[in-house]
């Protein structure tokens, strides 16, 4: 069988399938050169809003049939008809996707798996005093709507022709919200993405890469060697380009450094830079010593049969990474939730705020910095501008449906609540920092997965599970 459109089907078991969202509603592990906290690496897969798979028509509900206990986990029993309902739901979807059926046998041990999983997962949630108010389940209830192109209303109209009911649903909404946030909880903080991480997925991609769809600019020192140069010509030309090299590692610049020892003709007219270029267009021996180095490395002298280079990566647009991208300049107030402001109240507060700033009669920014529990508050809550994929899920998806100067309604992260104003949009093109930043993001999402798979199977190895009868 197709083991990929398996494992897609597999990924369809829980109804819904939600993102991590991040502190402040903004990505963690990092802050913005201004100290806004809650800002850090960019994604370059820009992150995924609440999504639910919907029942295909007439496979809302398992066909009732005597009902008994399949697992226990931790004493809490699995039931026949939950394995059935869930396995009508995979069974729709691989047939909907035109993949091979597994035996049924199989997918319905995998999705009793999956469901004991989930089952460990919500038990430690509320063990561990994580909840959910009724405003993130409306939310989300939202979000899946909108992804669907439909009004909640019609949403639950589709739900009730395919036999799942209004309280059912908003109780998965709920249990895969408390699952999100004990991942975010317990997973996030395992993962680091270091320097020498993003060096090397870089390296790898552009291993990969089709030549013309990277771009370079580097900058050239060339010390012509004769030809038929004797052995003492070529170590006092090979001597040249080290002068020159340790120059150019020791601060000196670049340019001035080339004008001085280069024997190229652009050493003299540009400062060594040949100018940003596909790199198929440079010589492989340039291409092939500067690969997956950052911006601002020194390579050399290498030999080349004119003679010996000293090369200077001056600029790249990565392979694989968009060279320009529509930006959102945004602020927000965000109102922390506890013990002492509930995500409703909360809501309600910012919701007043929403009504006088349309009114009139208040200034957002000065309610930001009045009001807001973010870094920003002191700068009117003002986050500059923002590459796609910078902020979690919620704040991205109000950001997208936002016109210039229009303000969100309130919106829930697991942080807090936010109050969202687009102050504008432009397309720019990415800076070096900009590109490395998403791949970044890309080498962070990579281990959030492994990390993710690694909690969850420790998770499930200390539970309790006893299998009775196998579903029918």
């Amino acid at each position: 069988m197709n083991h990929r459109v398996f494992a897609l089907a597999l990924a369809t078991l829980a109804s819904m399938s939600l993102q991590g969202a991040a502190a402040q509603g903004l990505r963690p592990s990092g802050a913005s050169p201004s100290g806004k906290s809650g800002l850090s690496a960019p994604s370059a897969r820009p992150p995924a809003t609440p999504s639910i798979t919907l029942p295909e028509p007439g496979v809302g509900a398992a066909p009732r049939s005597a009902d008994f206990i399949v697992a226990v986990v931790n004493s809490e029993p699995v039931t026949n008809y939950e394995v059935r309902s869930r396995l009508a739901r995979a069974e729709a979807q691989l047939a909907k996707q035109g993949g091979a059926m597994p035996p049924r046998d199989l997918l319905a041990r995998e999705v009793l798996e999956r469901i004991i999983l989930e089952k460990v997962q919500l038990q430690q949630a509320r063990e561990s005093g994580i909840k959910v108010d009724d405003v993130a389940v409306a939310q989300a209830e939202q979000g899946v709507a909108r992804q669907n192109d439909m009004t909640v209303e019609q949403l639950y109209a589709r739900l009730a022709r395919d036999g799942m009911s209004r309280e059912r649903f908003r109780e998965e909404l709920r249990n895969q919200l408390l699952q999100q946030r004990l991942r975010e909880r317990e997973v996030e903080a395992r993962v680091k993405v270091s320097d020498m991480d993003v060096d090397q997925f870089l390296r790898e991609e552009q291993k990969g890469a089709d030549p013309s769809a990277m771009e370079i600019n580097l900058g050239h020192v060339l010390v012509l060697v004769p030809e038929n140069a004797s052995p003492v010509q070529v170590a006092e030309r090979r001597a040249r380009a080290q002068r020159a090299a340790d120059k150019v590692r020791a601060g000196e610049d670049f340019a001035a450094v080339a004008r001085e020892f280069s024997d190229a003709a652009e050493g003299q007219r540009a400062g060594g830079l040949l100018g940003l270029r596909p790199a198929d267009r440079y010589p492989e021996l340039f291409v092939n010593s500067t690969l997956g180095l950052p911006v601002g490395s020194i390579v050399g002298p290498v030999r080349s049969p004119a003679g010996f280079h000293v090369l200077k990566v001056v600029e790249r647009v990565t392979a694989g990474m968009p060279a320009t991208v529509v930006q959102n300049h945004a602020r927000h107030i965000l109102l922390r939730t506890g013990p002492q402001l509930s995500e409703t109240a909360a809501v309600a507060r910012l919701a007043d705020y929403r009504r006088r700033v349309l009114a009139g009669q208040a200034d957002f920014a000065a309610l930001a910095r009045e009001h807001s529990q973010d870094g920003s508050a002191k700068d009117g809550g003002d986050l500059g501008w923002a590459n796609p994929g910078r902020y979690v899920p919620e704040f991205e998806q109000a950001l997208d449906t936002l016109k210039p100067g229009e303000v969100s309604e309130p919106l829930v992260s697991r942080f807090g609540v936010h109050l969202v104003q687009l102050l504008e949009r432009r397309e720019a093109k990415l800076t070096q920092r900009e590109q490395r930043d998403m791949a970044r993001g890309t080498v962070r999402e990579k281990k959030l997965d492994e990390a993710y798979a690694t909690w969850a199977q420790e998770l499930r190895g200390r539970a309790y599970v006893e299998y009775r009868d196998p579903p029918q």
